[in-house]
């Protein structure tokens, strides 16, 4: 028996006619067929029961309550004479002897009816989001997400992780994104920040002994917000190893991952491990992304040397990318509507042409790439119905629009796309440098912390010029899935001579090094492991579970794209007297 109840809403079956029980919920809806009958749809976290009104007396009590209103109902089961078989309890219903209010909704207008909640305006559907979880297709990915959360405290435990967190109270961080700052009251004029991950932290747990750490740890950044990202705060299963390779990683998260995504997943087919590992430049000239969706069979090609001279305007002096698509059946507008969509994303635009049942070169830009038909053919292998998506910029703008196009097409054109499967892949061998858009000048590519391969050879040979600082990688990976990026990790740079020296080949010496990071470059002179890490992110982890498109529908509370919480008010102002606790004075600028 359960407090206050005999059974759940989701608990009765035939099994238990003539029971007298009592179940407690909400009040979902309540449908009058005559002066002594009606039905109401009681409803709790775990289902719903059908309840019956059969005397004038119980309908008096119960058509005055509200929807929404939380009941306690006292009475018999009895078999349904009009079964319901998509219903848990459809076999049953129960004649009440006894209804009682427990919670009164006081409004007979709600915002949005709450089983159809999902079709609300999402600003209603934030604002009200307790009445929102109650829709049980919104709260099951609540309950989704508890349920991955425990499989992977589990299986981390059971792989020897120890569970350990770490402080929300840190110093802020010169790298990365924007910090959240909190003032110190008893520190005039300095600041905490909130984490955007607990990165130093868990580097420090190596150095100090801990061999494998884990947490589902909160982080902080304040970014924008985005379909895969949420604004302020999200999680991440953070893990460090301690006397650990790339290898290493790769085969937790290769034993963890796949087992966890088969359960509990909207497809039950995950990647097997080993995942497939590719190279970042091969990630970009092959997939025109470094977060390749490996569903799709579409790959692309440089045609610079083949079609750039083709006379055709926009390919002058510019890298020229080409995406075959086969057995295309589409229609013109479909053509256009989707290259207009790949602009949209890319800022670039995608051009095109066919290959007709004869083989000649048809519709689009044909008309340019006609009189060079063989080499084309050739260095693309087309055939009768290929469709082939062309586009052209400097490097990184034509790799990006060719991604988008593989991604776009791929996903719209039937046959080019295993939807149904979980598919995991390696990006390895980032670069270590590059050079800075805006300074012109040699740059962190990545993460500055991670080691560089060939550790200080490599480094010592780049600063006296014996090889190109940008031909040098780290021992850094992302890992991928089914195009969403969920986690960047890498092989630590623990030695404070080699991490001094990666410095200095971007101008910055072992006093900047030591002022940035003084308790990560004091801690790496005491001797520390070799150690790596990764942590994916949770809320995109599930969001893939789920099958949703926006990461707002598996977080219980989430913010706007804003970054406002508008159902608690959040960020909101405070009062002059708590301004002046911290020694703080607001100055904003004057509205016209």
């Amino acid at each position: 028996m359960m407090q206050s109840r005999t059974h759940t809403c989701g608990q009765l079956r035939a099994s238990d006619v003539g029971q007298k029980v009592k179940l407690v919920g909400w009040l979902e809806n309540f449908r009058e067929v005559g002066s002594n009958l009606g039905f109401i749809v009681l409803r709790d976290f775990y289902g719903t029961t059908q309840v019956v009104v059969e005397t004038e007396e119980m309908m008096e009590v119960v058509k005055p309550i509200t929807k929404e209103s939380t009941i306690s109902v006292e009475g018999e089961v009895r078999e349904r004479s009009s079964k319901n078989p998509k219903q848990a309890t459809g076999e049953i219903e129960v004649v009440p002897t006894k209804v009682e209010v427990l919670g009164k909704c006081r409004y007979n207008e709600l915002p949005f009816e709450v089983n159809r909640s999902r079709e609300a305006d999402e600003s209603a559907r934030l604002k009200y989001r307790y009445l929102d979880l109650r829709n049980p297709e919104v709260k099951k990915n609540i309950i989704l997400r508890s349920n991955v959360v425990a499989a992977l405290r589990q299986s981390m435990t059971e792989h020897g992780f120890m569970e350990i967190t770490t402080p929300i109270l840190t110093a802020s961080s010169p790298e990365g994104a924007r910090d959240y700052l909190v003032p110190a009251r008893k520190h005039p004029g300095k600041f905490y920040a909130l984490p955007q991950a607990p990165q130093q932290f868990k580097q420090l747990l190596m150095v100090s002994g801990i061999d494998r750490y884990f947490q589902i740890a909160p982080c902080f950044r304040d970014e924008d917000a985005r379909g895969d990202r949420s604004p302020g705060e999200f999680y991440q299963l953070d893990m460090e190893m301690a006397f650990a390779s790339q290898e290493d990683v790769f085969a937790i998260l290769e034993d963890v991952l796949p087992p966890i995504f088969a359960k509990y997943g909207t497809y039950n087919i995950a990647s097997e491990a080993p995942f497939k590992r590719i190279p970042y430049l091969e990630a970009m000239e092959k997939y025109g992304s470094d977060k390749p969706d490996l569903r799709i069979d579409l790959t692309v090609d440089d045609v610079t040397e083949v079609i750039g001279g083709c006379g055709f305007a926009p390919f002058e002096g510019n890298v020229v990318k080409a995406v075959v698509v086969s057995d295309f059946k589409e229609s013109r507008k479909f053509i256009d509507k989707t290259c207009d969509e790949v602009e949209v994303q890319a800022g670039n635009k995608a051009y095109w042409f066919r290959v007709d049942e004869n083989g000649e070169l048809v519709g689009g830009i044909s008309k340019f790439v006609k009189q060079i038909k063989d080499d084309v053919t050739k260095a693309l292998n087309l055939k009768a119905g290929d469709l082939v998506l062309v586009c052209a910029g400097k490097k990184t703008l034509a790799q990006k629009t060719s991604g988008v196009i593989v991604k776009t097409f791929g996903a719209k054109v039937p046959g080019h796309m295993d939807k149904e499967q979980y598919s995991f892949c390696w990006i390895v061998d980032f670069p270590m440098y590059e050079i800075g858009e805006e300074s012109g000048e040699l740059e962190f590519c990545h993460n500055p912390f991670s080691m560089p391969s060939g550790g200080l050879e490599t480094l010592v040979k780049a600063e006296n010029g014996e090889i190109d600082p940008l031909t040098i990688t780290a021992d850094q990976y992302d890992l991928v899935c089914n195009g969403v990026e969920l986690s960047s990790g890498a092989v630590r740079n623990h030695d404070p001579e080699i991490m001094v020296k990666a410095f200095e080949l971007v101008r910055l010496g072992e006093d900047d090094v030591k002022a940035k990071f003084p308790a990560m470059y004091n801690a790496f002179c005491y001797g520390a492991p070799p150690h790596a890490g990764i942590a994916p992110g949770v809320d995109r982890m599930v969001m893939l579970l789920a099958g949703e498109d926006s990461i707002r529908e598996i977080i219980p509370f989430p913010m706007n794209k804003n970054a406002q919480d508008i159902m608690t008010g959040a960020p909101s102002e405070v009062s002059e007297h708590q301004l002046e606790e911290l020694h703080i004075k607001v100055d904003l600028p004057k509205e016209d």
